[in-house]
């Protein structure tokens, strides 16, 4: 349920809707603020039928213009609970809404100082405005490469000190959610941790931007409802990332690419969407048309991994692209985003 305030509502009235809101029996009352307008969102189990009684009552309160009801599972981060476009500020970078495309790259995993510092350059040098790497990685098997942990934070730090592009980097668990937030500009929840609820809340506590991948069979309701879980908790600087599905057809690919996820996702929800093709390939050669197939979609931004030797690569080399590939995909990214009137 959702109560729009007037533009010239005040920020008492805003607080007697809240205090009716959470008086009516709802767990909780967030106001999302535009630059005209505000909604209260309002969150619990409240049956449909007092929902319809209490809306009449909430359109007599001062300062209310209309009440809606909910008509997606997802209220928080719905079209519906936000009035303005949306974007996510990081150092100064704006990601969403009508804002340049924003390209984040780098390694898979942080695998010593010299090749995530050689991967921020090359990456920087080539147009990416967000260094990636994993420190924390979980994979399928127990004997795979786990990353660094703290060491590979430190790593990140000391790349993003030298180049000044900020970093972001997968938490993989509750108990390390502190230590990643403490080094990282950006979090984010990989696949497997999609509805790690715990995870999600946890990350919802922290003031900083999350990235929250698709998991990787999960259908976009459920995502967007995994999202919800870190917006209740008072962040609302969700980035959502596509990065393929698993089909009954993934012998030549990873995944199968859910572009088609991009425009419905940007229908439903006022968050940046970006795309990762790597994940979705699994094999580089077929990365950069993926990448650009994302952008003409509507894609705000993409996470490619780049290494500068990916032939020895500790994780996913096969679809991380080398500097010199990676540069060469620049240059057309930004010819596909001119295109369809986005900077780049």
């Amino acid at each position: 349920m959702f109560v729009c305030m007037r533009p010239n509502a005040t920020s008492d009235h805003v607080k007697r809707v809240q205090a009716e809101v959470l008086a009516a029996g709802f767990n909780k009352a967030i106001v999302t603020a535009g630059t005209e307008v505000s909604v209260v969102n309002c969150l619990g189990t409240v049956s449909h039928e007092q929902k319809l009684r209490l809306k009449d009552f909430f359109l007599s309160l001062p300062g209310v213009t209309d009440v809606e009801l909910a008509k997606t599972p997802f209220r928080l981060t719905a079209r519906q609970a936000h009035p303005d476009e949306f974007t996510v500020q990081i150092n100064g970078i704006s990601i969403g809404g009508n804002q340049p495309l924003v390209v984040m790259a780098g390694p898979c995993a942080v695998e010593s100082l010299e090749q995530i510092t050689a991967s921020a350059n090359a990456v920087k040098q080539a147009g990416a405005v967000v260094l990636r790497g994993g420190a924390y990685k979980p994979r399928t098997s127990p004997h795979l490469f786990q990353g660094l942990e703290e060491r590979g934070l430190r790593f990140l730090a000391q790349a993003r000190q030298e180049t000044g592009l900020p970093i972001v980097t997968e938490v993989t668990s509750l108990e390390n959610v502190a230590l990643v937030a403490e080094h990282a500009d950006i979090l984010q929840i990989g696949t497997r941790n999609m509805q790690n609820f715990g995870l999600l809340r946890a990350v919802g506590r922290i003031d900083k931007p999350v990235i929250l991948k698709r998991g990787m069979a999960a259908t976009i309701d459920e995502w967007l409802q995994a999202a919800e879980y870190i917006v209740s908790e008072g962040n609302q600087r969700v980035i959502l990332c596509a990065r393929g599905i698993r089909t009954f057809d993934n012998g030549h690919t990873r995944n199968s690419a859910d572009i088609d996820a991009i425009p419905v996702v940007k229908g439903l929800t006022h968050h940046p969407v970006i795309f990762d093709p790597s994940h979705t390939a699994g094999n580089r050669d077929l990365v950069p048309d993926i990448a650009l197939a994302a952008v003409a979609a509507g894609a705000d931004g993409l996470l490619i991994e780049v290494h500068p030797d990916p032939d020895s690569a500790l994780c996913d080399g096969a679809q991380s692209l080398n500097p010199q590939q990676f540069a060469g995909l620049m240059i057309k990214v930004k010819a596909v985003a001119n295109a369809i009137g986005r900077a780049a």
